[in-house]
C-alpha cells in the first residue's frame, strides 16, 4: 500500500542514447531486428518493411531513425527506440538503396525501375525531388537508366552511376537556384561505387570492362579518370555468381583493397596514384573486402557456391591469417564502432556470429530470420555508409 497522503507514482521509462543500436534485415519475412552491440542482443523486432531481398539502411543525425531501402521500392523509417515504423512510401517499383544528405534533411532512392534518383524530405518522407536518369541510347531513342552506387558527398551532394548509359551524375542539393545536375561520361556498365572515407574520389566498379572510374569531386572539372585498367588481362575470368559490393571495398595504410570482378584475388591500389600494386589470391569471387576500424585486419566475403567462409588478411603482410565458418550463405559484415568485434550474418544457417577482432575467436550467436545486411547506427556519422 502506498502511505497516506502520497499520490501513486507511475516508474519513469529506461532512457537510453542510439549509439550502441543498429538493425539487421531479415530478408525473407520482411523485418528487421533492432540490437544492441554493449550486451550483444535483440532488443526488438519491426515487420512490415516489404520486400528486403537486397536492403540497405541509413541513419538520421541522431541514430534514432533508420531509413529502410526495400528492393520492392518501399522506403520505411523505423523508430530503433520505439521499434516501430513511423512511415513507409512505395516511391519505385524496384530499388536499389539509398543515401541520406550530409545536413541529414534528405534521403534519396536509387531506383532500377522505372530507372533514376527520388529525393525526400528525411521527416516527413514527401517527394522532394524526381530525377528520371534519362539519356540517348544508340538508336537516338531516350530511355531512363538503372541508378547504382548512390553516396551521399560533402556540400549536400548526391553521386550515383547509371548503369545503361555509363555515366555518373552528381546532385546538388545546395543549389541557389535549386537541385543541379552535372554528368560525367564513365566507362561500360558501372554496377556499384564508393565513396572515400575523406569525401574526396567516387570510384565505380565497371562490369562490361576491367577497370574502375575515378571522380575527384575536389577537381570535378578534370572529369573521370580510368583505374586499374586491364587488372584481368592474360587471366581467365571465373564466372560472377555475384556482383561485389563496392561500399566494402577497404581503404588502409594508404591502400585500396578492392574485389576482382570474375577474379579470386582481393586487387591492393595505391592511392597515391592508383596503380595496381598487388594481387592477393583469396578462396574465391570476393563480394564484400572490409577493413577494420584499425586498419589491421581486411575481412572478405565471398559469392555462390564458396559463400561460407569468410577470410582474414593482414593489411601489412597481406597474408590470409584466418578462414572462419560462420554458417551457410554468408551475406554482410559491420565491425562495432570502435573495432573490437565484428557481427557476420548467415542467412542459411538462421543466425548472426559476433566474432572478436583480436582473437578470431566467436564470442556468441544470435538467431535471426534469414538475415542478410546488419547496420549499426555510427554510420550515422560517417560519409557514404
Amino acid at each position: 500500500m502506498m502511505p497516506a497522503g502520497e499520490d501513486s507514482v507511475e516508474p519513469a521509462p529506461a532512457l537510453r542514447g542510439t549509439g550502441d543500436l543498429g538493425l539487421i534485415i531479415e530478408r525473407a519475412t520482411g523485418s528487421v531486428l533492432v540490437v544492441e552491440t554493449t550486451d550483444r542482443e535483440v532488443l526488438g523486432r519491426v515487420t512490415g518493411l516489404g520486400d528486403l531481398s537486397h536492403a540497405s539502411v541509413v541513419y538520421s543525425r541522431d541514430g534514432r531513425y533508420g531509413y529502410v531501402f526495400g528492393r520492392d521500392g518501399g522506403l520505411t523509417k523505423v523508430d530503433l527506440l520505439t521499434r516501430s515504423v513511423v512511415n513507409r512510401v512505395l516511391q519505385s517499383g524496384n530499388s536499389i538503396g539509398g543515401a541520406i544528405s550530409q545536413d541529414g534533411r534528405h534521403v534519396a532512392v536509387s531506383n532500377y525501375e522505372p530507372g533514376g534518383v527520388k529525393v525526400f524530405d528525411s521527416r516527413t518522407l514527401e517527394e522532394v525531388a524526381d530525377i528520371p536518369a534519362t539519356y540517348v541510347a544508340d538508336d537516338g531513342s531516350s530511355r531512363r537508366s538503372k541508378t547504382v552506387g548512390l553516396v551521399d558527398a560533402p556540400g549536400n551532394f548526391f553521386v550515383f552511376s547509371l548503369f545503361d548509359a555509363g555515366q555518373i551524375w552528381t546532385l546538388d542539393m545546395g543549389a541557389a537556384a535549386g537541385m543541379n545536375v552535372t554528368r560525367y561520361d564513365a566507362g561500360e556498365a558501372p554496377y556499384d561505387a564508393l565513396i572515400t572515407p575523406d569525401g574526396r574520389y567516387y570510384i565505380a566498379g565497371l562490369f562490361g570492362e576491367d577497370g574502375l572510374s575515378l571522380l575527384d569531386l575536389w577537381n570535378p572539372e578534370e572529369g573521370v579518370q580510368e583505374i586499374l585498367p586491364g587488372y584481368g588481362k592474360g587471366e581467365q575470368q571465373m564466372p560472377v555468381y555475384k556482383m561485389p559490393h563496392l561500399e566494402g571495398w577497404a581503404i588502409a595504410d594508404g591502400r585500396a583493397f578492392v574485389p576482382a570482378v570474375g577474379h579470386h584475388q582481393v586487387l591492393v591500389a595505391d592511392m597515391n596514384n592508383w596503380s595496381l600494386e598487388d594481387r592477393i589470391p583469396v578462396q574465391g569471387q570476393p563480394v564484400f573486402v572490409m577493413a577494420s576500424p584499425d586498419n589491421r585486419q581486411i575481412w572478405v566475403s565471398f559469392a555462390h557456391p564458396r559463400n561460407d567462409v569468410v577470410q582474414v588478411i593482414d593489411s601489412r603482410t597481406r597474408e590470409i591469417i584466418r578462414t572462419l565458418e560462420p554458417g551457410e550463405a554468408v551475406l554482410h559484415m559491420e565491425f562495432t564502432p570502435r573495432g573490437e568485434e565484428v557481427w557476420i550474418s548467415a542467412r542459411d544457417s538462421n543466425r548472426v556470429t559476433v566474432y572478436n577482432t583480436r582473437t578470431l575467436e566467436p564470442v556468441t550467436r544470435l538467431e535471426a530470420e534469414k538475415p542478410s545486411g546488419i547496420f549499426f547506427t555510427n554510420r550515422a556519422h560517417a560519409l557514404g555508409l
